[in-house]
C-alpha cells in the first residue's frame, strides 16, 4: 500500500487488494486473474474480484454466471456482489447487457468503476483481486492513486512485444509507489493435445527476464493450453476443473508465494512503543 493511500469508503473491510495487470491485452490476464483467486480461496481465504476492465469485463463469462445476472441492492446504496464457487464478483457486465457497448470517455469510465469498487458490500475479505484493463491510462492510474492496492502481479507472455509493455506496467507501478509483487509468465510453453510435446513458440525465458530486471519475483510459468481456455470458456476455470492437475499446482504455488509476501510485509508495520521520560 502506498504510504500516501487512505482506504476509501467501501473497502476498509479488506486485508489485501491486489491488482493484476498486463502491459497490453491477449496476455491471459484474467484467466490468470480468476485461477489465483480461486486458488487464493482453496487455501482457506475469503476472496473477491472486481472486474475493472470496463469495456470488456470477463469474469462473468469465467466464473459461469448468467448473462442476466444482477447485483442484489441493500439500503439502496450497497451492492451485494453475486457469487460463484465461494468468490465475490462485481463487473460492470452485471450492471448492463452484453448488446449495450460502453461508448464512455475516460473520466466517466474511472467515475463508474470507483463507484462499483466503493458501493460494493465485500462483507471482510483477505484478498481482493482486481482484473486490470490492459494498458497504462486513465483506470490503472486512478486504482493505483485512490486506492489502497498492496501490491501488483504482472502478467505477461514471453516474446518482445509483450514484455515491453509489461517493462511500461511495472514503471507505472514504481511510480505510484505500488510493489511489484512478481511477474507470471504465461503461454510459457505450447503442449500439444495430441503428443503432449511442449513448445516455447513465443520464446523463452522472456518473464525471467524482466523479474532480473526490476528485481522481482518470476512467480510461475504457465503454459499455452487448449485445455486452459477450454476450462475458462465454459465457466469452470482450471482450478475447478483440474484440481489435482499440474497446472493447478501451479497457480496454488502462486497464490501461496503472494500470501507469504503480504503476510511478511504486513509484519514489517508495527505500532511504535511510545515511553515517557522526565528529560
Amino acid at each position: 500500500m502506498s504510504a500516501d493511500q487512505s482506504a476509501p469508503v467501501g473497502v476498509e473491510s479488506i486485508k489485501h487488494i491486489i491488482a493484476v495487470a498486463s502491459g497490453k491485452g491477449g496476455v491471459g490476464k484474467s484467466t490468470t486473474t480468476v485461477n489465483l483467486a480461486l486458488a487464493m480461496a482453496k487455501e482457506g481465504h475469503k476472496v473477491g474480484i472486481l472486474d475493472a476492465d470496463i469495456y470488456g469485463p470477463s469474469q462473468g463469462l469465467l466464473l459461469g454466471f448468467d448473462a442476466n445476472t444482477r447485483p442484489q441492492v441493500r439500503d439502496e446504496k450497497y451492492f451485494l456482489p453475486p457469487e460463484a464457487h465461494g468468490i465475490k464478483v462485481m463487473s460492470m457486465a452485471f450492471l448492463t447487457t452484453k448488446e449495450t457497448p460502453l461508448a464512455w470517455r475516460g473520466p466517466m469510465a474511472t467515475g463508474a468503476l470507483m463507484q462499483i469498487l466503493t458501493q460494493t458490500d465485500w462483507q471482510g475479505l483477505d484478498y481482493l483481486f482486481i482484473d486490470m484493463p490492459p494498458g497504462t491510462g486513465d483506470i490503472q492510474l486512478t486504482i493505483s492513486q485512490k486506492v489502497p492496492v498492496s501490491g501488483a502481479v504482472i502478467v505477461t507472455t514471453p516474446q518482445d512485444i509483450a514484455l515491453l509493455d509489461a517493462r511500461r506496467g511495472v514503471e507505472m507501478f514504481k511510480k505510484v509507489n505500488i510493489p511489484v509483487l512478481g511477474v507470471v509468465e504465461n503461454m510459457s510453453t505450447h503442449i500439444c493435445s495430441n503428443c503432449g510435446h511442449a513448445e516455447a513458440i513465443f520464446g523463452e525465458e522472456g518473464g525471467k527476464a524482466l523479474s532480473e530486471e526490476y528485481n522481482v519475483e518470476e512467480l510461475g510459468k504457465l503454459p499455452l493450453s487448449l485445455a486452459i481456455r477450454k476450462q475458462a470458456d465454459a465457466g469452470a476455470p482450471t482450478v475447478l476443473s483440474e484440481p489435482d492437475s499440474d497446472i493447478t499446482e501451479i497457480y496454488l504455488s502462486i497464490a501461496r508465494k503472494l500470501d507469504a509476501t503480504l503476510a511478511s510485509n504486513s509484519e514489517q508495520f508495527s505500532m511504535p512503543t511510545i515511553g515517557m521520560s522526565d528529560d
